[in-house]
């Protein structure tokens, strides 16, 4: 059965684009909120398969997605490295900071060992979705992972990331390739189960002068790319290298991804006709109009829908859904498009 996404993917221009959310499974959902008070914590949550596979089938069986992500979280790759991550309640994210010293020392661990269970979300979930739905697998990229690594949490102007970029270079480079080294083994994994595409989150790719961009986001990508395909595993890859603004050219030459996901401050023109023309593009709608509703929202789907219709386009946020959107948003807005 042929999956929109991947025809995409390839390059095809469908009748209309294919549609999901990232975080579609989420806190806005009851259902959802029901099945994350049986776990006894985030960690735990993401690592139990059953608990995992329910929660990415939801907004499929509600939806009507044309993609299901695995539902885990960018901070597991930590764990490999021997690290402790906890989420507190209210709070986030949570590690212990990360110093030069504490990286010397570091090492991959059995990162199929550890993460296995993610691993068998993906096996259950490619036997129990619909066979036209897309599985997406992923994982954080290097420079997003290492700043929660060492700034102990989430930060918003990654002051001490970026102190030991300069400080420290090779601690730095060490640890985005310890970090690659994971990621590779952990994405070769979840393709080896199942996954038919997978995506690269760089979350914190914004604000970085080009030569930070090159040696934090782009090289560990595209190393992580070339570990993937050396494994033989050819499916398509997605980056998201959120908020990189005119750095998205640079990515797109030499990141050596099949895929572009853009964020919703990106200029949609810009975008069109500066990024290469046979790239596929997913994207760019902005989070708050699917919290805002009514004919806002139908104006900015249209908006988008015409301005990709020329390319391979998959609809996206141009960041994840957040808890207080309403359902019938959600509703209407896949309605929409499913009728272009």
């Amino acid at each position: 059965m042929s999956k929109i996404i991947l025809d995409v993917l390839s390059g095809v221009i469908p009748e209309r684009p294919p549609v999901w959310l990232m975080r579609q499974a989420g806190r806005y959902l009851p259902e959802y909120r029901e099945v994350r008070a049986t776990a006894r914590n985030f960690i735990d949550f993401c690592l139990t398969p059953e608990k995992a596979t329910a929660v990415t089938l939801q907004p499929i069986e509600r939806f009507g997605f044309d993609a299901a992500i695995l539902f885990a979280d960018i901070l597991l790759v930590p764990m490999a490295l021997g690290r402790r991550v906890w989420f507190e309640t209210g709070e986030g994210p949570k590690l212990d900071p990360l110093s030069a010293e504490d990286i010397a020392g570091m090492s991959v661990g059995d990162v199929e060992t550890i993460l296995g269970p993610v691993g068998e979300t993906v096996a259950r979930l490619s036997k129990q979705l619909p066979g036209e739905t897309t599985l997406i697998g992923f994982a954080g990229s290097p420079w997003t992972v290492a700043t929660y690594m060492i700034e102990g949490g989430g930060s918003k102007d990654r002051w001490n990331a970026r102190r030991l970029y300069w400080e420290h270079p090779e601690a730095m480079q060490r640890l985005l390739d310890l970090l690659s080294e994971a990621t590779i083994r952990y994405l070769v994994m979840q393709a080896r189960a199942g996954a038919d595409v997978l995506k690269l989150f760089d979350s914190w790719a914004e604000g970085l002068p080009p030569p930070m961009f090159e040696d934090l986001v782009i090289r560990p990508t595209r190393k992580i790319v070339d570990g993937v395909r050396a494994a033989g595993i050819d499916v398509p890859i997605i980056g998201f290298p959120k908020g990189a603004g005119p750095n998205y050219l640079g990515y797109a030459d030499r990141a050596g991804v099949t895929a572009l996901a853009l964020d919703h401050s990106l200029n949609t023109e810009w975008a069109v006709s500066e990024l290469p023309s046979g790239m596929p593009l997913q994207g760019q709608l902005d989070p708050a109009v699917l919290r805002a509703g009514g004919h806002a929202l139908d104006g900015e789907v249209d908006r988008i829908i015409s301005a990709y219709s020329g390319r391979p386009h998959i609809f996206n946020l141009g960041h994840g859904i957040t808890p207080d959107v309403p359902i019938e948003n959600v509703q209407r807005l896949v309605k929409r498009i499913k009728g272009h």
